[in-house]
């Protein structure tokens, strides 16, 4: 009879899943699919051309000449003595090509044997020249970087890294085919960065993890997150009177391209808050999943409980990174403001900080929201108790009620009881002797 009573409960509990799945997935995928539809870009990006008139192309360095370097102003910073000369380029085509090497403060040096890219005017006005040398090629050194990854994730992860990898790419492709077009053409950066997060999400996690309840459960905790971290991105930048203007790219974006800055500022926390609400979700639905395999007498009060934990000790490290990947990024502007010798108070006012410390704080009480949502939802459903029984009393986590038509175990205190007994039964010569031994 207690095996019956197991059998339907686990029935009861997959049931359970798969509606909590499909109540999950199909709303949310139809949404989403609405919200692409009307948000997907129409291909109309001539403001967006940055080069206009200009073509790229690749080819490899054959000589380099250098030559003494101009005497400008006394005050006027000094080049690079490698940067100043000519050098002979052979273009993928076949053609050689002769042009000035880049001599402004901080260009790149180029040696003969390198991998270059360059620029060609076609129309270029008399005594303007027609190649300009522009960067270094890195196109190689990144694919044997994508190689080395690529094997590294495969072999570790297996088939689960392999259906991570193909997640990463579809990132990858919404980022570049529907949120970036769509936020260049002049449509809301934040509806566009919702609908693109949600594909994500969608997409992704169940590639990535299958179509199982704790994945479910995922998908709405970081949805719910998500929708608090926009809800107080908007609330925090409208309190400090952030426009989202902090450097040039900003600048150009606003007035070239006329996009709306402070919206690219609350997508830019949305996309960026859900890739590591991605990671915190997942982490406690399937903990609390394999609480609720390994201990399937927990009801919902013990798994919500132990699975909180488990995301206290999670957010307190996540917090950390969060703060260094912010401080990392913005390293060299806090090293300028150092050599500027500013007051503390003066920097943290300053857009650009304050604009960071505002992103870290709103991604950071979306972090911390994501645990408890995630910690209940993913309980709520693993747990395999019927809602009427009482979870066991906290003191003793081993003690499991006796199935239907069993008589409940002797306690240990009535084995104890029940050995003194039969020791004092026995006669005194066989007592005294069990007693020395």
């Amino acid at each position: 009879m207690g095996a019956d009573h197991a059998h339907g409960t686990r029935v009861r509990t997959s049931r359970r899943a798969v509606v909590a799945t499909l109540a999950v997935l199909v709303p949310l995928a139809l949404a989403t699919l609405v919200a692409l539809v009307w948000l997907w870009p129409e291909g109309r990006q001539e403001a967006a051309q940055q080069h206009a008139g200009f073509e790229r192309l690749t080819g490899t360095v054959t000589a380099v000449v250098l030559e003494p370097c101009p005497e400008d102003a006394p005050e006027a910073p000094r080049p690079d003595p490698a940067t100043c000369g000519k050098a002979s380029v052979m273009l993928d085509d076949g053609k050689t090509v002769t042009m000035a090497l880049p001599s402004a403060p901080g260009s790149q040096r180029f040696a003969a044997g390198d991998a270059v890219v360059l620029l060609h005017h076609a129309e270029a006005e008399p005594g303007t020249p027609a190649y300009q040398l522009s960067d270094h090629d890195r196109t190689s050194p990144l694919w044997l970087l994508g190689v080395a990854f690529t094997l590294a994730v495969i072999a570790f992860g297996r088939w689960r890294g392999l259906t991570a990898l193909a997640g990463l790419g579809i990132t990858f492709v919404l980022l570049l085919t529907f949120v970036i077009p769509g936020i260049l053409e002049g449509k809301p950066p934040m509806l566009v960065a919702i609908a693109g997060a949600a594909a994500i999400m969608l997409t992704v996690l169940y590639l990535t993890h299958g179509f199982t309840a704790a994945t479910s459960m995922a998908v709405l905790g970081t949805l719910a997150s998500l929708t608090l971290t926009g809800v107080l991105s908007y609330l925090v930048i409208g309190f400090a009177r952030l426009n989202g203007v902090t450097d040039d790219s900003a600048f150009t974006l606003g007035m070239s391209l006329s996009i709306d800055t402070q919206g690219l500022l609350l997508a830019s926390i949305i996309i960026g808050a859900l890739g590591v609400l991605d990671d915190v979700t997942v982490t406690q639905a399937v903990t609390v999943a394999e609480l609720a395999a390994a201990n399937p007498s927990y009801g919902f009060r013990r798994l919500y409980r132990a699975g909180s934990r488990v995301g206290r000790a999670h957010i307190a490290s996540v917090i950390n990174t969060i703060i260094l990947a912010y401080a990392g990024a913005s390293l060299p502007l806090l090293l300028l403001f150092s050599v500027g010798e500013q007051p503390l108070g003066e920097v943290l006012t300053t857009p650009v900080i304050t604009q960071e410390i505002a992103r870290s704080v709103v991604g950071t009480l979306g972090l911390i929201a994501a645990v408890p949502i995630t910690t209940a939802l993913a309980a709520l459903v693993s747990s395999r108790r019927d809602p009427h029984e009482h979870d066991e009393p906290p003191g003793d986590p081993h003690h499991h009620p006796p199935a239907p038509g069993h008589a409940p175990p002797p306690s240990r205190a009535r084995h104890r009881r029940a050995a003194d007994q039969s020791a004092s039964a026995l006669p005194p010569t066989r007592s005294l002797r069990r007693a020395r031994s």
